[in-house]
Parts: structure tokens; sequence; C-alpha cells
């Protein structure tokens, strides 16, 4: 074998395991979205057939030998190729270190636990999922172990989420934000609070869903390679490569904003993923980077862009169109304040922006608690209701509301949730810098969303994987991550909202 052939030769392996996860992605997809609730068996049985075979191909004889030869040759390839060698070589040497059947069934194990946790949340029913959990933690544990021996378990999946993250610099990291947020919120709870009445009432869904599909083309999404469905928790996904990319929402017909902000939220990934280059079609390089990167997208769309007052007065004369009754008497400025509104809250999604990083706190608390034995899987529930009690005032009335209202455990995700504010924080910076060279407000009025994304297609989309995610950023940045940065946004915005000094 020389060297163009085995070039080749790596072409042909990343296009067949996408063709894996292609496959692995519509079923767990089709579980998420319209399978019917008793088939999560039969997509168990061939998930993991598949799963079997994209283990027996990831770590065969032939690709173990490929990968190697080019890593030896790493000097001779382009940044590409380099970069692609590079992934797939971490990836194949921690898979190798994990037992084939114990691969296997822990793919099986997360098909069951996400059919279980929609049940356990419809009913509020911790016990339920309980055991699933149990066996996602230990086996999320077990299987650091087999990665990195040497490492601290939960350190090891925040930087698998996020290159270089640890929970020492996560730990710093919401030290800053807390001591921000914190006498933010204190000043805000000690003005007059502004009414969000306007976004409650009767909402048909079918509105709703055109709205959605307003929002998706002035956001600039392509909706011939972008579906939306609906499903219990949004999501955005891949299927094969980012010229399949679909979202999800989940409507309440008596708030229109949670749908809203949901599909822009989810409209923010997907414009990430199909602004990859076409060339990185069906190989690693295709696609977000980073659960942070990837949520600075996502946030940055929904709430710089999304709850900004030129935007909300943008399309204030859609929601009339669609809400005349509902919306009678109100204004522009009215639904902006509502959507700003900041008030402790039960559910992450549904959160504001200054109270959002306290629910991503708590998680981050929890899991770390889980994985260093402080806590078990069956404490969450009351340690969750009293993490709730402590930093956003609140009792937590059920499970539902509470312990069970994501669906990220039982997709095996532990150590994903420091992401949210990470990219909340990195999608302040990003705008700043922007602005440098955009009029942001200006393209939001005239509804013209083609330079925002030219300057994000530029600066991040198009890389995909190709850059480490600290490296694309500071690129991006021309300078280093400043959360102090994110800080003031807030402050600012609240000033804005509330009349702060």
């Amino acid at each position: 074998m020389n060297l163009e052939q085995a070039k080749a030769q790596l072409i042909a392996l990343q296009a067949k395991m996408s063709a894996y996860h292609h496959a692995m992605g519509l079923l767990s997809y089709d579980g998420a979205t319209t399978a019917p609730k008793a088939t999560a068996a039969n997509r168990g049985q061939t998930l993991s057939v598949l799963s079997e075979e994209s283990y027996k191909l990831s770590t065969g004889k032939d690709t173990v030998e490929l990968l190697e030869y080019l890593d030896a040759h790493k000097d001779e390839l382009n940044a590409r190729e380099a970069r692609m060698v590079e992934i797939l070589i971490k990836d194949i040497r921690q898979m190798q270190k994990v037992p084939m059947e114990e691969y296997v069934a822990y793919q099986t194990l997360l098909v069951e636990a996400d059919d279980v946790w929609h049940t356990a949340k419809e009913t509020s029913n911790f016990a339920l999922f309980e055991p699933y959990l149990e066996k996602i933690f230990a086996t999320t544990k077990k299987f650091a172990g087999y990665f990195a021996p040497d490492k601290d378990p939960y350190d090891f999946w925040l930087g698998e989420f996020e290159d270089g993250l640890t929970r020492e610099s996560c730990d710093q990291f919401f030290a800053t934000l807390r001591s921000r947020i914190v006498p933010l919120l204190k000043k805000v709870s000690e003005k007059e609070q502004v009414s969000d009445k306007c976004l409650w009432g009767h909402f048909p869904i079918d509105k709703q869903d055109e709205l959605s599909k307003y929002l998706m083309e002035l956001m600039g999404l392509d909706l011939t390679h972008v579906g939306l469905s609906t499903t219990e928790h949004p999501f955005t996904t891949s299927l094969g490569s980012h010229l399949d990319t679909r979202i999800t929402t989940h409507y309440m017909e008596d708030n229109f904003a949670s749908s809203m902000f949901s599909v822009v939220h989810e409209g923010g990934h997907a414009l990430y993923d199909t602004g990859s280059d076409d060339d990185l079609c069906y190989t690693v390089l295709d696609g977000g980077v980073s659960m942070g990167i990837h949520e600075s997208q996502s946030r940055f769309y929904e709430n710089l862009i999304g709850r900004s007052l030129p935007f909300i007065r943008l399309i204030f004369p859609k929601l009339q169109e669609l809400f005349p009754q509902q919306l009678e008497g109100y204004t522009a400025e009215d639904v902006f304040r509502a959507v700003n509104k900041a008030e402790p809250s039960l559910i992450r999604v549904e959160a504001d922006e200054v109270t959002y990083c306290l629910h991503v706190m708590v998680r981050y608390e929890l899991e770390k608690r889980v994985m260093a034995g402080e806590i078990t899987v069956h404490d969450l529930p009351a340690e969750w209701n009293k993490l709730y009690k402590e930093y956003l005032g609140l009792d937590v009335p059920d499970d539902k509301h509470g312990v069970l209202q994501d669906s990220h455990w039982s997709g095996g995700a532990i150590g994903y949730f420091p992401s949210y504010a990470l990219g909340s924080a990195y999608g302040a910076q990003l705008i700043e810098k922007m602005k440098e060279t955009v009029d942001v407000d200006a393209c939001i009025e005239k509804g013209d969303f083609a330079p925002i994304n030219a300057w994000n297609r530029e600066h991040i989309w198009h890389y995909g994987c190709l850059l480490k995610p600290q490296v694309l950023l500071e690129k991006a940045l021309g300078a280093k991550f400043d959360p102090l940065v994110y800080c003031t946004y807030l402050e600012n915005k609240c000033k804005a909202v509330y009349g702060l000094e």
C-alpha cells in the first residue's frame, strides 16, 4: 500500500462509517418523533446489530493498520487529512478498549432508556427510570476507566463534549458567572416585574407550525435540507451528513413563545451543521466541532438575535397576522419585555437568560457528585429539589418538572450540560466581534440574515471539525475567551428591560 492508496481508503472508510451512523441515526430519530410507543425493543434489536457491525468496522485489523500507516506518514498529509486521522485514531483507540459485547449492550440500553424516560416523564415517575439511569452512570464511569484510567471520569467526559474542559475550569467559569448573575438577579427582583401576559392564551398548533416555517425561512435555513418535526424534548440531528439535518420542537397550545424560541435555538444548530463545507460530507470533519461551539450558535440565534428588540419588531407583524385576537392591544415592545422577563422558573428550556445558567449549574453539580460517588442516582430527585430551592428559591412540585425534565441523561450525555452555559458566553463574545464589521441590528431590522450568516459561516461553520474548539474560537474572536463579556451583556439587557442603573 502506498500513500495515495491509503488516502483513498481513508475516504472510503469514513463513507462506510457515515452510512452506519446514518442508519442508526434514522432509527433514533424515528424513535424520538413518530415511532409507536411499543417499538423500542424492535429498534433496539436492529441497533444492536448495526452497532456491532460499526464496532467491527472501527476496530478491525484493516482499519487499524490503515490509520497507523497514515499516522506514521502524517507529515506528508494535508491539514484536512491529518485532522481526519487524528480524530479517527483517537476514537478507534478508545473503542478498542471497550469489549464489543459491552459496547453493543450500551447502545441497546440507551434505546430502552430513552423509551422509558418518555413514559417516566409523562407519569412523573422517577422510580421507573431510575434503574436505567443507574446503569447509564455506571457504564459511563466504567468506559471512562477504559478510555483514560489515569483521569478523573467526569473530567474525561467533560472533555469529550468540550475539548480541554475539566471540573476545575468549569468551577472557575461558573464561579465567575455566579458572582455577577446572583447580584443582577437580586436587583431585578427589587424592580417591578414586567408582564408576560401577552405570551399566554390559546395559540392553535397549526398557526404555531406556520410560525415555525416562517422563522426557519427568515433565518436562512434551506428547507430542502432541513426538516422539522415534533418531540417531547427538542433537538437537532444530522443524518449521514450535513445535507440532511432535522430539527424538532414541542408545541404548547397556551404559549407560543416556547416553541418559537426552540425553533430558533434548534435552527441555530442546523445553520451550523449545514454550514460545513460540502467537501467534508461523509467524513469525520463534517458538522460541529464541540457542544460548546454548537451551543454558541444555537443560543446566538435564540437569545442574542431572537430576544433582541429589532428581531421582535421584525416578526411582530407576522405574530399579529397569526394571532390577531390574542395579541390585540399589545405592541412589539410589550412582547420584547415579556420574552426577556427575568424570573426564577422550574424548566431550563423555558428559562430567561439571567437565570438560565443557574439551571445548568444544578445539573453540573449533580453530575459531578454522582460521578464522584458523593450521591447515588436514587438521591437525584431530592438533591435536585434541594438545589432548585437553594439556587432559584423554588419548590419543585414533581419529577416531571424536576429531575425528569431533560432527555440528556437518557441518551448517555453525562458532561453535556456545561456546554449550554459555555455556548451562551461564547456567543456573547462572538456577536461583539461580529459587530465590528457587520451592522447586526440593521440586518435584523431589514430581515436580511445573509450578512450575519455569512460572518458565522466564514469564521465558524465552514471549518466543520477541522480546527479544535478553542483554536476555532480564538481565531474567530482574535482574542482569548472572556466570560465577563457575557456577564456585561446580561447586565445591559436588564438595563434595557428593567431600567436598571
